[in-house]
């Protein structure tokens, strides 16, 4: 087959012609135009479709062999898929070429266009291979200078304090405290957008607002300034936990694997009060005595996270009813006498008890117990918060006990 210039066609029609008799190839064209000529009308006549163009140059091969020929033709059109097709059906009616008898046979019709597909996109394969063997080191260099960029400019003001932090602190139910700008810049290198900085000893009033509101992580250098600051912290602000970064190190120079390392080693922050105190007590023995003593008080802090309630009355009732839910993706809303409320399912629980307009003193349910849960039922005065586990809970107010089937004394 020569070369089908592919500019505007859209199909090729592939057939076979065999003839009994030697021919050649203008006999072959000849019999085409000649044998189709007012078959098909005059919008589709041959002749007129190849003088304005929506017809190429009918291409022939033929070869002979003992008296016999056999070849292929191959016409171009850029005519649409059905007079196309229709063009290929009137090829086989040819029945003779010059004085030989013939047999024309449709292969196929071949869309150009995927020819056209495939050399786009092996031509984009080998532009994309040139340019990527082309970026050179300074090329990252800059890419990486843009990122830093982006999260220079991704640090806001936050707070009358003018504070250095993340762009989600303002959003996010939990942040992370941490000594300076370049720590704040650390954690957002490394996609922690949630960091706000207290840039000195001096603990700003914008903190203390934000950690009565929040889940806050106290994250500090590993050095005596950290303890500083840690100090004050637990003094002014409503700390719930504290990471250190390791003994020596700043947070502005901790790796990725160090930054989540450290804050997966929190500890609540009653622990590092408690860590603290005993630190005190082995360089003052003297005065920590006195200073224990006068500390002890908060010292019963097990009794208001423990999940270990002091048993009422109704308590043991919780277990039969929490077995009656077992399973069943159900909870109930309980009053004061353990009398069942209103029965939901657990994926409506959260809505149907801020709703609700009963006094709610327990709920019961068959699934994990959150802290959106624990929140609505502090709002709502609830007394006892029954799941089947305990999931990621960091706030428990002192007003709700959050118990699991563990816990029922049984019934």
């Amino acid at each position: 087959m020569g070369k089908v210039d592919l500019g505007t066609t859209k199909y090729i029609i592939k057939s076979n012609i065999e003839a009994n008799g030697v021919i050649e190839r203008p006999d072959v064209v000849g019999a085409i135009f000649g044998q189709t000529e007012g078959l098909l009308g005059n919008d589709l006549d041959l002749r007129e479709l190849q003088k304005t163009g929506r017809i190429g140059r009918i291409e022939v091969t033929i070869e002979s062999k003992l008296g016999k020929s056999k070849g292929s033709v191959n016409v171009p059109s850029s005519l649409d898929k059905v007079e196309t097709a229709i063009l290929a059906a009137a090829l086989e009616t040819i029945d003779r070429v010059g004085p030989c008898e013939a047999k024309v046979v449709v292969e196929s019709i071949a869309d150009v266009r995927i020819l056209k597909r495939t050399r786009v996109i092996d031509r984009a394969k080998n532009i994309l291979s040139t340019m990527v063997d082309e970026i050179t080191p300074d090329s990252l260099e800059i890419t990486e200078e843009v990122k830093e960029s982006v999260r220079l400019s991704a640090i806001v003001k936050f707070g009358k304090d003018r504070l250095p932090a993340g762009p989600n602190v303002q959003d996010s139910d939990g942040i992370i405290v941490v000594e300076g700008r370049a720590d704040v810049l650390n954690l957002l290198k490394h996609g922690i957008k949630n960091a706000i900085a207290v840039e000195g000893t001096n603990i700003p009033p914008s903190i203390s607002e934000l950690s009565s509101k929040k889940t806050v992580i106290a994250f500090l250098d590993g050095d005596r300034g950290g303890d500083l600051i840690l100090r004050e912290l637990l003094q002014v602000g409503d700390i719930d936990f504290v990471a250190r970064a390791p003994d020596g190190k700043e947070v502005e120079d901790l790796t990725k694997k160090e930054l989540f390392k450290g804050l997966r080693n929190k500890v609540p922050a009653e622990q590092s009060k408690e860590n603290a105190a005993k630190n005190k007590s082995k360089n003052k023995p003297v005065l920590n005595t006195t200073h224990r003593k006068v500390k002890s008080p908060p010292k019963p802090s097990p009794t208001k996270i423990s999940k270990k309630p002091t048993i009422d009355k109704n308590v043991p009732k919780f277990k039969n009813l929490f077995n009656d839910l077992t399973g069943t993706l159900k909870a109930y809303l309980l009053d004061s006498d353990a009398g069942v409320i209103k029965e939901v399912a657990v994926r409506d629980l959260a809505v149907a008890l801020q709703n609700s307009k009963e006094n709610v003193s327990a709920v019961i349910f068959d699934g994990v117990v959150t802290q959106r849960l624990v929140d609505i039922s502090r709002k709502k005065s609830v007394k006892y918060l029954v799941g089947a586990k305990v999931g990621n809970v960091n706030k428990i107010p002192s007003s709700t006990q959050l118990l699991t089937v563990k816990d029922l004394s049984p019934a």
